[in-house]
């Protein structure tokens, strides 16, 4: 086991079309509006940006985000990962009722020295770590769906 890489996935359930979903989180410009743990996002070009990440633990991450596909009619946003973190993320909105199953799955590899160093210790905290950060993110969508 590499215990510098991470697979992470989680499922959100929420109170909006897939397409009123799919319009948030295609800005990801936005995400620091209502992600509290999104510190910043910075466009490089159309397609491509860098953000700044940071949860419970008093340590910022730094990653380059590019594009690797968008695609509405499937509910498909998928990004490629460079910087502290390398690899994708992806969201996979589908209908759940009346609301829409938002799936998240990423895989990375940690890229910082100082994270690597911790991985065997650190390991089960940066997981918390990620659970928190996704509660928080969760909890903000939730609410500017509920608001618009």
């Amino acid at each position: 086991m590499d215990w510098c890489r991470y697979r992470f996935r989680c499922v959100w359930r929420l109170a909006a079309s897939p397409d009123a979903v799919y319009t948030v989180l295609e800005r990801a410009e936005d995400y620091p509006r209502w992600w509290p743990q999104v510190r910043e996002v910075a466009p490089l070009d159309d397609t491509a940006g860098t953000a700044r990440f940071r949860s419970l633990l008093p340590y910022d991450l730094v990653v380059t985000v590019r594009a690797l596909r968008r695609d509405p009619a499937a509910g498909v946003l998928e990004i490629g990962l460079g910087g502290d973190l390398e690899g994708w993320a992806r969201w996979t909105l589908t209908a759940d009722g009346a609301g829409t199953r938002a799936l998240y799955e990423q895989e990375v590899e940690v890229r910082t020295r100082l994270l690597r160093a911790l991985a065997v210790p650190g390991r089960p905290v940066f997981r918390a770590n990620h659970a928190l950060m996704m509660r928080g993110g969760r909890r903000g969508l939730a609410a500017l769906l509920g608001a618009v």
